[in-house]
């Protein structure tokens, strides 16, 4: 450990200094990744090829799948690595581009969310305007402001966190370069600017926040209205997935970032980091598909052998020309 920290790069501790529970994470690990990226790709490819899915709602369905997929693959590959050959060692390339995908695409992520939010609000409460408000050139718009915010937000805190001088060993107590626990390493009152950037981000997250539940608080009341059961069983449906991952990955993500810091990272706090790291991209996929039928129906039809005859066909034409 004393050559590692004496060079550019970090030591990230990871759950357990013994092999055994080292190999088991990273196993562990591996068949969570693998089932994200299957998931999100898969949800992915369905809204892309099926014309059916290409409304709103599951064009920003696609973005979140791509989010997940890019969130998902910052951090675990990594830890897969690091615990599979017994290295925590990470350089300080990797860390600086970790810690900026990392903070853009949860920042893209919260964003997302409340497009969402307001797509679904638009949907509910105001359907005889909603192809008028949410037209394509809109949606595209919103997409790529939720892809700028995120990469400003990770472009201001990498500038910052990564210009404050360091003190004492280069040792971080998690599984990857997270900003709290870097702050640690920060030398007495040195880390001013990135609390006035964290301040900033959190106060537009609160916002995002509050954005969301306001919606949320007119869909409920207009449900509610609605005389059918079976209406107001489709449009639950459709929100509390969405409201369910949205409230779980705020406030996983809220409690690392708003807690009191500590000297050290305990077992039960690097399992809490995994709240709102891994399992919202692994568990998105089955939220959103398993609970609604569109694309149950779309990926029954998108896996059919006609259907991918029909695509083989399509793709051989393509590379032809």
């Amino acid at each position: 450990m004393a050559n590692l920290t004496s060079m550019s790069g970090f030591i990230l501790m990871g759950f357990s200094d013994d092999r055994k529970f080292q190999v088991l994470h990273g196993l562990l690990f591996l068949v969570t990744y693998l089932l994200a990226l299957t998931g999100n790709l898969l949800i992915f490819t369905i809204t892309t090829l099926d014309h059916c899915l290409h409304s709103p709602m599951y064009y920003f369905l696609k973005h979140l799948s791509l989010l997940d997929l890019c969130f998902i693959s910052v951090t675990v590959p990594q830890s897969i690595v690091n615990s599979l050959m017994d290295n925590g060692y990470i350089s300080l390339g990797q860390c600086i581009l970790q810690v900026f995908f990392f903070i853009a695409l949860a920042s893209s992520e919260v964003a997302i969310l409340t497009v969402m939010s307001y797509d679904r609000y638009v949907a509910i409460c105001q359907p005889l305007q909603y192809e008028t408000i949410m037209d394509p050139c809109t949606c595209r718009h919103a997409v790529i402001a939720v892809w700028i915010a995120g990469g400003l937000s990770g472009l201001m805190h990498t500038a910052v966190n990564f210009s404050i001088p360091l003190c004492g060993e280069r040792v971080i107590h998690h599984f990857f370069c997270d900003v709290p626990q870097m702050l640690k390493l920060a030398c007495s009152y040195e880390f001013i600017n990135e609390i006035a950037v964290a301040t900033f981000t959190t106060s537009t997250a609160f916002i995002c926040l509050i954005s969301i539940v306001l919606s949320y608080i007119h869909i409920f009341s207009t449900v509610l209205r609605i005389p059918s059961a079976e209406g107001r069983i489709k449009v639950f449906s459709t929100c509390l997935p969405h409201l369910f991952v949205v409230t779980f990955f705020l406030s996983a993500a809220s409690f690392e970032f708003l807690r009191l810091p500590s000297d050290s990272q305990s077992g039960m706090d690097l399992m809490f980091s995994i709240f709102y790291t891994v399992l919202p991209p692994t568990l998105n996929p089955v939220i959103y598909s398993l609970r609604n039928e569109a694309m149950k129906a779309s990926l029954r039809k998108v896996l059919s052998k006609q259907e991918f005859a029909q695509r083989k066909m399509y793709l051989k034409a393509i590379f032809k020309l």
